[in-house]
Order: structure tokens, then sequence, then C-alpha cells
């Protein structure tokens, strides 16, 4: 694992601003934020993924998301956190997070997609790796949930099959792996046409 600036391990960095931004006091599905962050990073981890991205799951809601609006740190703030996971790792986090899921994840997949961010309202085409990326840290994050709470995973499941599906070319065969292994999201993706 890398090193901050002042030699901590940056897993170890992120874990101390997550607690001092009281993730471990946020009620989330499976527990607290600070344990669903955790078991993203591990589930990353399984599937082998660099440690800029491990680092990316471990804070994915430093800056809220288009799907869990609290914030643990203003984008005024960045730097605090680029200081702990370092500038690649802070990018991943920031791109997660600034996702206009409405309008972005419909054509991931294309290399022509457009990505909508919602903090500035721009617009981009993302490279092929922020497009992997991107489904991988979205995949670690939502099978946590889906685990992680029965009525979410029986409200969302079945459509979350179905993005991950259009997904498949973006994520990993481990991570594909493990997208049959979670309790009631049905049949496995790659049984299924694009």
């Amino acid at each position: 694992m890398g090193r901050d600036s002042t030699g901590r391990d940056r897993a170890a960095a992120a874990r101390d601003l997550l607690i001092a931004r009281g993730a471990d006091r946020l009620d989330h599905p499976g527990g607290t934020l600070l344990a669903h962050l955790e078991r993203a990073e591990t589930r990353l981890a399984a599937w082998g993924a660099r440690e800029e991205l491990r680092l990316a799951g471990l804070c994915h809601a430093f800056y809220g998301t288009d799907g869990f609006a609290e914030s643990l740190l203003p984008l005024e703030r960045r730097a605090e956190l680029v200081e702990a996971i370092g500038a690649g790792a802070e990018e991943l986090v920031y791109f997660y997070a600034s996702c206009d899921r409405e309008f972005s994840y419909p054509a991931l997949e294309t290399e022509d997609g457009p990505f909508r961010d919602r903090f500035t309202g721009g617009t981009c085409i993302p490279t092929a790796r922020q497009r992997a990326d991107f489904a991988e840290l979205t995949a670690a994050n939502e099978l946590d949930v889906l685990a992680a709470n029965e009525e979410l995973r029986a409200r969302y499941g079945a459509a979350l099959l179905r993005l991950f599906t259009r997904w498949r070319g973006l994520l990993s065969e481990r991570a594909l792996e493990d997208l049959a292994l979670v309790e009631g999201l049905g049949s496995r993706p790659d049984d299924r046409g694009r």
C-alpha cells in the first residue's frame, strides 16, 4: 500500500479521516457507512483491483453520491482527501460521486457514452479506464448494499442485474462471478444477452 506525505499507510490515513468525519456513526444498510466502505474496499481487493481503485472504494462516499446524499467532506476541501489517499484515488472518488446516474448510466458501456457531472452540470466522454473503474466501483458498492438489505435487494436487485449485464464488458471476470453469488439477484449475468 502507498503512503501519504507523513509516511502513513494510505488506507489507514483514509480510515482515520473517515472516522474523524463521522462515517463510523452514520447509519447505512448493513451497519454504519464506515463498515459499508470497508466491505466495498475488501470486495474490490478480492477482485484484484489496483490500489487506487481499492482506496476509492474505501472513500467513495466522501462527497456523497447521487444515491446517498450525505457528504463527509465539502468539495472545497478535496485537498484533505488527496492528502490521505493520493490524487489518483481522489479523482476516482470525485468521478464516482459526481455521476448524474439518470443521465450517465444508460450509455456508460459505449465508447462515446456521455457522462454528466452532477456538481458542475458539465458533460464529458469518459476514457475506457474511467468507465471500467466506475462500473467496478458501482458493482462493489451496490452488491454490498444488496447483500446487506433484503428489502433493497427485492426492490432494486433485478434492475441492477440488468444494469450490470449491460456493463459486462466493463467489469472484471471476478466481479461478474460475484454478481452470480449475491442471493436474490437472479440468473448469472453471463447467461443473459447484452
